[in-house]
């Protein structure tokens, strides 16, 4: 499990930044649809290119872990890293305030993040077969094999 941290010491000075793991498709996926969101309010760096400046926190739990962090020197770990840098976007969602107050999606999120993050390649097949390879244009392909998966039951049922 990744470790969370609520401070550094050296934050950056004028906007927040999102670092995450360069060599990650998944996480290049996502960071990709993100900055289309944020609009330019948040800076996206590797932690290969910037872990060294932040030296409070350990290269370890850039690996293991993506960090929105802020002028002001909070640090978002994990899912709630993701969950923060929405509320930069012109349409914010109210899942950080959920991981703040709801212990259970806390809990959920860090542990589903988890198994992600352990698993990046696979959920990066995955989260193309769902939405595509766009990121800026995600296309809803799940909703077709929902239907697919809802009309074979029907015809399954209707044989029996």
């Amino acid at each position: 499990m990744f470790q969370k941290f609520t401070k550094t010491k050296y934050p950056p000075e004028h906007k927040p930044v999102l670092v995450w793991d360069g060599e990650c498709g998944f996480c290049a996926f996502w960071v990709q649809r993100w900055k289309k969101k944020t609009q330019g309010r948040i800076d996206f760096v590797t932690y290969q290119e910037i872990a060294s400046h932040f030296q409070d926190i350990p290269l370890k739990e850039f690996k293991k872990a993506s960090r929105l962090i802020e002028p002001d020197g909070s640090v978002f770990s994990g899912p709630d890293s993701a969950y923060r840098s929405y509320s930069y976007s012109a349409h914010p969602l109210p899942w950080h305030r959920w991981y703040t107050n709801f212990r259970w999606f806390t809990w959920l999120s860090d542990h589903g993040y988890n198994v992600i993050a352990k698993n990046r390649p696979f959920f990066f097949r995955v989260t193309r077969i769902l939405f595509g390879n766009n990121p800026e244009k995600l296309r809803p392909y799940w909703l077709l094999y929902l239907l697919v998966l809802f009309l074979g039951v029907l015809l399954l049922g209707k044989q029996l």
